[in-house]
């Protein structure tokens, strides 16, 4: 009797197991959504894309338009409205921005991973952050073009491999310097609003050679924030054209972390 009474428990753990394992195994997966930051657009991601679909994620690049802050996020919001799973929402440089004010509200959103990213907080701007982190290479680069009511700011493609790309292949960084969308001045100059990272869990890939936005102002965010970090060093801003699988790793470890 005591024989049969230690089998039958150990056959109903080893079912439960099963069921548990075949239960995340259906379990459709989050949808990520990647959010490009100034100077780039969704073909940025697109390594990261590749590896993410291949493992079975459904993704979505969002077109940011890099008009402002508060459009851009209210822009975002309107796309998380139309996401009934869970998300996993990602950004990158000014992207990150975006991501900070765009989830609040948004209880699908189960967690947010800066790529050498702006994680501001309230009343924080882009501009603000790199005053009060000094070593970016970015701001004496930039081209101003005026168009009707602003006015766009671009990397001057002499500079753009060293401050945004200095570890992606010449040729490649040529065509991106080329192709790069502007952002408008106001962008960065406006201020973020209530961040979610005080409420959904982070996680934060630290550029560890960027020269757009310094690694020390990466990692105090990173901290301020509580996130998972990791650092790439030798990583330029760039980092998810240069380590794609790294960037896409991270994004998978905070879905299985919050799934």
């Amino acid at each position: 009797m005591p024989a049969l009474s230690a089998a039958v428990p150990a056959e109903t753990a080893s079912t439960a197991h099963a069921a548990a394992t075949s239960a995340r195994a259906h379990t459709p997966k989050p949808t990520v959504v990647l959010v490009h930051g100034a100077f780039a657009d969704s073909s940025s991601w697109d390594a990261v894309i590749s590896r993410l679909e291949r493992r079975g994620y459904p993704v979505i690049g969002v077109a940011n338009p890099l008009r402002g802050l508060s459009s851009d996020s209210a822009y975002l919001s309107s796309v998380l409205d139309t996401i009934a799973g869970p998300v996993i929402l990602v950004g990158h440089s000014y992207g990150g921005a975006v991501i900070t004010d765009a989830a609040v509200g948004h209880s699908n959103v189960k967690a947010l991973v800066y790529i050498a990213a702006f994680a501001p907080d309230q009343g924080e701007t882009g501009l603000s952050i790199l005053d009060k982190y000094p070593g970016s290479q970015l701001p004496p680069s930039l081209t101003v073009r005026p168009f009707p009511g602003g006015q766009d700011a671009y990397v001057d493609p002499v500079h753009f491999r060293q401050v945004f790309a200095a570890d992606v292949p010449a040729g490649t960084t040529r065509v991106m310097a080329a192709g790069q969308r502007p952002v408008s001045l106001t962008a960065f100059a406006e201020p973020s609003t209530t961040p979610a990272w005080k409420t959904i869990p982070s996680w934060y890939l630290v550029a560890g050679a960027d020269h757009a936005i310094p690694p020390a102002a990466e990692q105090a965010m990173a901290r301020r924030a509580d996130s998972h970090t990791t650092i790439v060093h030798g990583a330029s801003h760039a980092i998810l054209v240069s380590h794609p699988d790294t960037t896409s790793h991270i994004i998978e470890t905070a879905a299985h972390a919050t799934s």
